[in-house]
Order: C-alpha cells, then structure tokens, then sequence
C-alpha cells in the first residue's frame, strides 16, 4: 500500500506529468467583450459561453464619470461575479481601456488608472490587466519606453500584493519589452503577445513568442483582421506550434477577431478553426 508522503509526491507530479504528454493542456481560449460588441457589458459574458469559449476579456471603460472607470462599481463587480458563477465562465482578464485616451507614457491620469485598475482586477478573479499602447499612445522612442518602465516600477508592487499580472501590449519587439520588464524589476510586468500587432509591426510572432518564453508572456491576443483565422498572412500552425513549445502555457489566449458577416457567425467559424488546429497539435 502507498504511504501518504507517497501519494502526495504523485499528486504534485501529475500536473507536470500532463503538462510534458500535452503542452496545451492549460491553454484557455476566451474572448474581448469589445469585439462581441458587448465592451462593458454583462452581456458580454453569456455570449461567450453560449459561443463556445472559456471565458471573456472585460474592458474597464474608457469614459472616466465623475473621476473614476465605468467598472469602479462594487455593485457592477458583484454582477459580474454572479454572472461568471452562474454561466461557469471565467472573466479572462481585464482591459484598461481609458489608456487609449489617457496615455501612460506621457500622462499622469494614465498612472492613476493603473493604480485604480489593479484592485478592480483582482475583485473580478482576473488574473491580468491589460495596458494598451496605440495610435497617439504608442511607445516610439527609447525615452518613452523607460519612462513607462519607471512609472511601472512605481505601481508594480501593489499588482504584486493583489496577484495581478500587467500586461504589455503594443507595437514595439520583444526585446524592448523585456527592457521595459526589466527596468520595472518586477515579476508582475509582462507581455501580452498579440500577434496581430506584432506581425504589422513587421516582426516574426512564431519565434518572439519563442524567444520570450512561458516566464514573460501573461496572455495572448489571436487574430489577423481582418481576415479570418487561417485565411490570411499569419501562420497559425506555426504560432500554436510556437505556444507548444513554451512547455505547458498557463492562461488564456483571447480572440480578438473582427466581423465580416455577423458576430456569431464570424466568431464561431474562427474559434472552430483554432479549436481544430490545437487539437490536430496535441495529436502532434
């Protein structure tokens, strides 16, 4: 018969033990509530489970009323709870959405943002917050990029108490993330990988994913508008092949996909064809 100290050392080995058969055993496919066309919504939850995903991505708002999100609302958080609850659909990250009007790299509201954000992100059971740098936003200079990472530096430490990843997305390579990561000397700031920006960008997903690793990556956007999955100029067998090769990614990849016929339709047909394509990679 097995001795309990037996039993427990099988117990912390089988997820390591299923993570080496099938490197996309943790990997969860959710959802932006903005292209549900649903961005702050509650709705945006029951779509997504009736659609076929794990969970959906929430914007926290970007039109600030009376100084504060449109998501800083106990009784609105508490909805969204019940809701996750109910459906049995997870709430699969956070946007910080009012950073498209606030910009972090040369504005103070943005910091402040930041700061209100991260509880707001833990009280939803949201493991990660998203902070956008586009259009007027975009980080373009070296002297940019490292006044993000201070600020960053600055805020990191309450995301480190409340358990809340940052996530980097932008335009610029993985390089000049991981400087900002490393100027914020916090394990909190991390890239959120998009591989649509980032191929626009002119840079290789496939392998800056590679090259990041499982320890620098909190979430993934997937999409390639405005085509379909597949349909257009990224090759998704090789950026699944590449999320593989991380060894066992834990978190979500949300589709941010765009609509050419209807939103149903559209997501379904996209969400079908990743599905088809993970499973064909477990399958190897």
């Amino acid at each position: 018969m097995w001795r309990r100290r037996d039993l427990l050392k099988a117990a912390a080995a089988a997820p390591l033990a299923i993570a080496a058969v099938d490197p996309l055993a943790k990997l969860k496919i959710g959802v932006t509530d903005w292209n549900l066309r649903q961005t702050g919504k509650l709705e945006a939850l029951a779509l997504a489970k009736r659609l076929g995903f794990d969970g959906a991505e929430v914007s926290l708002g970007r039109r600030v009323v009376d100084n504060r999100l449109p998501m800083d609302d106990a009784a609105l958080q508490d909805q969204y709870l019940a809701e996750a609850a109910r459906l049995n659909v997870a709430i699969a990250g956070t946007c910080l959405d009012v950073l498209h009007v606030n910009y972090l790299k040369n504005d103070k509201l943005g910091q402040k943002w930041v700061a209100e954000g991260i509880p707001i992100t833990r009280k939803l059971n949201a493991r990660v917050m998203l902070l956008p740098f586009f259009g007027k936003g975009a980080l373009e200079t070296r002297q940019e990029m490292d006044y993000v990472g201070d600020v960053l530096r600055e805020l990191a430490p309450e995301a480190e108490k409340a358990g809340i990843l940052l996530g980097l997305e932008d335009t610029i390579s993985a390089e000049d993330n991981v400087r900002i990561m490393e100027r914020t000397r916090s394990k909190a700031v991390l890239v959120y990988y998009d591989v649509g920006n980032s191929t626009r960008a002119g840079f290789d997903p496939a392998k800056e994913i590679a090259w990041l690793g499982k320890s620098r990556i909190c979430q993934f956007h997937l999409k390639d508008n405005p085509h379909y999955l597949g349909e257009g100029k990224i090759d998704f067998p090789a950026i699944v092949k590449s999320i593989a090769g991380l060894g066992g990614f834990e978190g979500f990849a949300n589709l941010e996909t765009s609509t050419q016929q209807s939103v149903e339709e559209d997501m379904t047909r996209n969400l079908g064809y990743l599905r088809r394509l993970l499973e064909g990679e477990k399958k190897g």
